[in-house]
């Protein structure tokens, strides 16, 4: 599958990370950053799942944040749909860091998210699907996962350094459930309507 990068949702928005005294790459949901360059990517997750990959011998690295599995409505738009759903929105990340100089034989994942963060709503399997999917995917694509952090009932804030693969993860209080759910719900309506240097650290 081929995509033209120049027209799927590459995050942009740059922001100075206080804690960590350096500027950092947000990722939205629908959106996705590879770099050859030492970055600091971070995101936040509901029920959403990020892929965070590397290749250690290259040094490229990079990550993803999709809402869905997969586009059940079978649009034609691919690319404009592409980094939503995750089987988009892991051709695209892969595809990418293969561009910049990856080999996909060294990939190494670490994936995150997939939390029930309102247990017995609607969208409560949300999360489970979205972990199965990212499992099942790796799988069949022979990438190794080196570490994970999926599911549950906490948002997470995920920190990705691309120069080490190191992963940090902070859970979230329950006071930023609400306005993640809700952001979460827009973009699943605006879809229907149309870890070794990487284990995982939580501070």
């Amino acid at each position: 599958m081929s995509f033209d990068f120049d027209n799927v949702h590459v995050a942009t928005h740059q922001f100075y990370d206080s804690y960590f005294n350096e500027n950092a790459i947000k990722v939205l949901p629908g959106e996705y950053f590879a770099t050859k360059e030492r970055k600091l990517i971070v995101t936040v997750l509901g029920s959403c799942v990020s892929v965070c990959l590397r290749d250690p011998i290259t040094g490229v690295g990079g990550m993803n944040h999709f809402l869905l599995p997969k586009d059940e409505r079978g649009s034609p738009d691919l690319v404009a749909a592409s980094a939503r759903y995750g089987v988009y929105a892991m051709e695209i990340l892969i595809n990418h860091l293969l561009k910049l100089g990856a080999r996909k034989e060294n990939l190494q994942a670490k994936i995150f998210g997939g939390a029930n963060v309102l247990p017995g709503m609607p969208n409560s399997t949300v999360g489970t699907k979205n972990s199965e999917f990212v499992r099942l995917y790796l799988s069949k694509e022979h990438i190794e996962i080196y570490s994970s952090d999926l599911q549950g009932a906490q948002p997470r804030k995920v920190f990705f350094f691309t120069d080490s693969g190191k992963v940090l993860i902070k859970k979230l209080k329950t006071a930023h459930i609400a306005p993640l759910v809700n952001r979460e719900t827009i973009y699943q309506s605006d879809i229907s309507d149309h870890t070794r240097a990487g284990d995982i650290d939580l501070f």
